[in-house]
């Protein structure tokens, strides 16, 4: 086990390596806990085609959802940085699709958050709109409004979210 100057350490885990932060408070509020694993003992076959395991047909297990698969059903190796990975992990199909998913999501909307946006936000109850460069902060807790304001508000507490932009109405159609 090693440590980076960044306050994070190298772990060996049953699933592969990780990439952990020393201190559990400066967790990403979107990060997973390894599953635990279904017991081999109670796994004879394949948990989603039903093939029988055997000294040909060999188990293994889904890094995300920790079920036993034979390797025609688990053959995928997809980053899974929600648990810290550092290299992409053997996962079933369905886990897959949603880890490329997350994935999607971190390189596309959060990353735009991470480095910072500019939004016009309108509170319901007033007319008025403010402008603001909104970030999110590094272990994904806070977030930063700095405008003629600044407020950090914390994602845990946020209920919902609504994002409008011009040409488009909530609730309405696109326009064509």
């Amino acid at each position: 086990m090693s440590t980076d100057r960044d306050g994070k350490k190298l772990v060996r885990s049953p699933s592969g390596l990780r990439m952990l932060p020393e201190n559990r408070a400066h967790c990403s509020p979107f990060s997973l806990e390894e599953p635990q694993w279904v017991p081999d003992k109670e796994c004879q076959r394949c948990m989603h085609c039903e093939s029988k395991f055997d000294f040909i047909t060999r188990k293994h297990h889904c890094r995300r959802c920790g079920k036993c698969f034979c390797d025609k059903c688990c053959s995928k190796k997809v980053p899974l940085p929600r648990m810290c990975f550092v290299d992409p992990v053997r996962q079933c199909g369905e886990c897959s699709v949603v880890s490329q998913k997350e994935m999607e999501f971190y390189d596309r909307q959060l990353k735009v958050l991470m480095n910072g946006a500019t939004f016009c936000i309108s509170q319901v109850s007033s007319e008025k709109s403010e402008t603001f460069v909104c970030r999110l902060s590094n272990n994904h807790r806070y977030l930063f409004l700095d405008g003629e304001n600044h407020y950090e508000i914390e994602v845990s507490r946020i209920s919902a979210v609504q994002i409008l932009t011009e040409g488009f109405t909530p609730g309405g159609n696109f326009p064509h």
